[in-house]
């Protein structure tokens, strides 16, 4: 199988991750969504990433997409993701805070790297700021109510803390979030300890403007 796309995304990371946990050797395809549009549409006709080139030549290009196929393909008893009841609609719930929480980071992001200084509009900002925040705190509340040491969901890593740590790591590189006002100490926890697995460290890729970051 053929993983295009960035470690710097963590949806194209959050995919690695889980590819290499459960033990699906592939090829990566280390191509940019500016440098390699065109080559990546070849794939994906909206040239976006991630795009699993799957060993029939069918291509998924939607993460949640290809993270579903690949707990289909492990069956339940190996599936990252918890299969039925409690625990999974408790998974998707911290994996839509964070991915909703991503969104609004990258809000913010656009506004400063890509608007002219003179149409960037403050309120808007600090609206998707706040958004951000909500959610965060929403996961920090669950990590210390699990307590330290603990994953997110049962007792075992899963889903929600691959896809949570991968969403929050950017977020630190590119918004220095869970520093000053927020430092929200049992999600960063939560995120070294997945950061220090094996297929974590395999996948890091600091943010490309990383340097562009501020304190949130």
């Amino acid at each position: 199988m053929l993983l295009i796309g960035m470690f710097d995304s963590p949806y194209v990371r959050r995919v690695a991750i889980s590819m290499k946990r459960l033990g699906f050797p592939f090829e990566h395809g280390n191509w940019s969504v500016g440098a390699d549009f065109e080559r990546i549409r070849r794939y994906s006709p909206l040239g976006r990433v991630p795009v699993l080139v799957m060993d029939d030549g069918v291509s998924l290009s939607d993460s949640s997409a290809i993270l579903d196929a690949l707990d289909d393909t492990v069956g339940p008893t190996r599936a990252l993701l918890p299969p039925t009841g409690p625990s999974r609609r408790e998974a998707l719930r911290l994996i839509h805070l964070a991915t909703g929480a991503q969104e609004k980071a990258r809000d913010q992001l656009y506004e400063r790297m890509v608007r002219p200084p003179e149409k960037y509009h403050g309120p808007w900002v600090a609206r998707c700021r706040e958004q951000m925040h909500g959610a965060l705190g929403q996961i920090e509340m669950t990590c210390r109510q699990r307590g330290a040491g603990a994953w997110l969901v049962d007792d075992r890593l899963t889903q929600a803390d691959i896809s949570v740590a991968c969403l929050c790591t950017l977020m630190i590189d590119a918004l220095g979030v869970m520093t000053g006002q927020h430092p929200y100490p049992a999600l960063k926890a939560l995120v070294d300890r997945c950061e220090a697995l094996p297929e974590f460290k395999a996948t890091y890729s600091k943010w490309f403007a990383a340097e562009m970051r501020k304190p949130e």
